[in-house]
């Protein structure tokens, strides 16, 4: 038998490159380019988009997640055939780490399209906003910084420019100090209740306050217009041409109604004067007065406090449209009156539907709400969701409060407006300073009711009072025990 030959170095050489040469032709065959955001995202069957809870937005409402930039990721969405996936981060700068990181495909929080951001570009325009200086009506109102007189109070990241900083130190009649603590929400309601002077804030959010606090006034801008954008991917042009293609489709004349939607100013149903509702109850109650008192009574309950809801909704308006698209007497929004199965549009439907989803709310609150606490609370979940009115109950009890007394809720409604306080929350951002205002709108509105149809000749009617310096409920006042609040 013939001795195999042993392969010489240089043999042994040319035999490995061959082969490596074959494993990279084999690998070469196999391999395919790496697959973009967009391919990912339909193999996924979801657009995750980074956000934050905000009321110029992302926000659960009464019928479930709203917002600008919510409505249109949700356009989106339905645009590429696939489900939508809201993850709520902290803030903007969290938002922007987490399309750079690839944990969101699409980043939605009021993004300035002009602030660079490594592994981020921005998409066109949604909207503007500027920073702008906001005053109360019936006060002077400043034509520049010259003129402020008072106290200055704004939150950073306000939007507040650098010259206008500086020119503030040279006002010797203004006393003014930029704070993190503060909360931009809680300082346009502290200037809506005249307990200060002035602060700054974006125009969109001005424009929702400005729906439920219309007291409040634009000064001046107090910096310059940024347009807000989408955050996308930097390296990655798939997404980017899918969102430029939504975008124009959906066409700036849509664009612009979306944004009338949320941030347009319309005529304000919330604060009116005891002389305009006498007079309402002359004109437009007669109309409707016997559907109030039927649905009062099928539902057993006051009336008079059904017809409190429909003034503080629509001003006994039937054909009166919400910023939200909600219509009709009673403000009902669609799927409410579907679960109701209801003609909104119909006023005698709309007022037994709205009397009868009252009873449905106040039987999803815990029984150990007593009255008049249990109809107070009844109210605000009516403005804004039972979820958030639970979420306020689990904050008093936090704070070692009395989850059933509805002054305890009351006053941290406004903490669901504050990040340090939504975010240990179940449903998060919610409009609590809104909220807290229709409760006591209503109460005030109840008592005149009360009054005008009871009171006699020559008495006053109740007095209000302070909103957020409530005393003891008096037992002996009208029916449900109401202390009026001030509107």
């Amino acid at each position: 038998m013939r001795a195999l030959r042993k392969p010489t170095r240089a043999e042994a050489l040319a035999a490995s490159l061959a082969a490596v040469a074959l494993a990279v032709l084999a690998l070469m065959s196999t391999c395919s380019p790496p697959a973009s955001t967009l391919d990912r995202i339909k193999t996924l069957g979801k657009l995750k988009v980074a956000t934050i809870n905000s009321p110029t937005t992302y926000y659960i409402g009464v019928s479930g997640p709203t917002g600008f930039e919510y409505d249109l990721a949700r356009g989106l969405a339905d645009h590429l055939g696939v489900e939508l996936e809201m993850l709520v981060l902290e803030s903007p700068t969290a938002v922007l780490n987490a399309v750079n990181s690839g944990r969101a495909h699409l980043g939605a929080a009021a993004l300035a399209s002009d602030v660079g951001f490594p592994g981020v570009r921005y998409s066109k325009a949604l909207r503007q906003t500027q920073a702008q200086m906001v005053f109360r009506r019936g006060s002077e109102k400043p034509k520049d910084v010259t003129e402020l007189k008072g106290r200055l109070v704004f939150p950073s990241g306000s939007g507040a420019s650098i010259e206008l900083k500086a020119r503030l130190t040279q006002n010797p009649l203004l006393q003014w100090n930029e704070s993190s603590e503060e909360d931009v929400e809680e300082l346009l309601n502290r200037v809506a209740l005249g307990r200060l002077d002035y602060t700054i804030a974006s125009s969109g959010l001005v424009a929702i306050t400005q729906r439920y606090h219309p007291e409040l006034r634009i000064a001046f801008p107090a910096g310059d217009a940024h347009d807000i954008a989408w955050a996308l991917p930097a390296m990655d042009e798939s997404l980017n041409a899918a969102v430029a293609g939504y975008l124009e489709k959906l066409g700036d004349k849509d664009l612009a109604t979306m944004n009338d939607r949320h941030f347009g100013h319309i005529a304000q149903i919330t604060v009116y004067s005891a002389a305009s509702l006498a007079t309402q109850v002359k004109s437009r109650l007669p109309t409707y007065r016997k559907d109030f008192e039927a649905a009062g009574e099928a539902a057993g309950i006051d009336w008079r406090l059904v017809a409190a809801v429909g003034y503080q909704e629509s001003r006994w308006d039937p054909s009166a449209v919400s910023p939200t698209m909600v219509r009709g007497i009673m403000q009902i929004t669609t799927a409410t009156a579907e679960f109701l199965r209801v003609d909104r549009l119909n006023p005698s439907q709309s007022i037994a539907g709205a009397a009868r989803y009252l009873v449905y709310l106040k039987s999803q609150l815990p029984a150990e709400i007593p009255e008049p606490d249990r109809t107070w609370m009844t109210l605000a979940s009516y403005n804004m969701g039972v979820g958030h009115l639970l979420d306020a109950r689990e904050l008093v009890r936090m704070q070692k409060g009395d989850p059933n007394r509805w002054l305890e809720v009351r006053n941290v409604l406004p903490q669901l407006t504050q990040y340090k306080w939504f975010s240990k929350t179940k449903y998060g951002y919610a409009r609590g300073l809104e909220a807290m205002t229709y409760v006591a709108n209503i109460r005030s509105y109840y008592d005149m009711l009360v009054w005008i149809t009871e009171g006699k000749k020559g008495s006053k009617p109740p007095e209000p009072e302070v909103i957020d310096l409530p005393p003891l409920p008096d037992e002996k006042k009208q029916p449900l025990n109401i202390d009026s609040p001030v509107l």
